[in-house]
């Protein structure tokens, strides 16, 4: 499956990854990274968003100001920010459960590696598609699914030439 996100990514792997999230057509949308990479790099983001029509609907949210609406809410909304607190400290506490690594700087942070708040909507949509109870991610997921492909955008380990991501 490694080649699937490869081709998903548009870039080789730096470390073995475990897909935890699949489509309706079989295909990754969250994988879990290992805290530390192959060459033992620290790697504070446990689950990587790879489905291309996911990224692409979440790179919209964030340009559209998505980080800061969330960050808005969060200082708003006192029980959606107790929540985005647990979902970091829950974050942090399985990546670090997963850290076999004795020697060397280990990985920080909780969501993506933000000590708090919220830096990246694709990692708390991961981690909510990866099972998470992160209420970023429930938001972002509301926005973003169904993720209804009609066709593979991978194909035989290639980026299927036919796949378009859709609005």
């Amino acid at each position: 499956m490694d080649e699937v996100v490869e081709a998903q990514l548009g870039r080789p792997l730096r470390s073995s990854v475990e897909v935890v999230s699949s489509c309706h057509l079989g295909l990754p949308v969250v994988v879990r990274v290992p805290p530390r990479l192959d060459d033992g790099t620290p790697f504070p983001t446990l689950y990587w968003l790879t489905c291309p029509l996911a990224r692409v609907r979440v790179g919209r949210l964030e340009s559209g100001g998505g980080v800061r609406r969330m960050e808005q809410k969060t200082l708003s909304d006192p029980e959606f920010a107790d929540r985005l607190e647990r979902a970091h400290e829950d974050y942090r506490s399985e990546r670090e459960s997963l850290d076999t690594g004795d020697e060397g700087p280990t990985p920080s942070g909780g969501v993506g590696g933000a000590a708090a708040g919220v830096k990246c909507l694709h990692a708390h949509y991961a981690h909510t598609r990866a099972g998470g109870d992160n209420p970023v991610g429930e938001l972002v997921a509301s926005w973003v699914e169904p993720l209804d492909c009609e066709i593979p955008c991978v194909l035989e380990g290639m980026v299927n030439p036919a796949w378009t991501a859709r609005p």
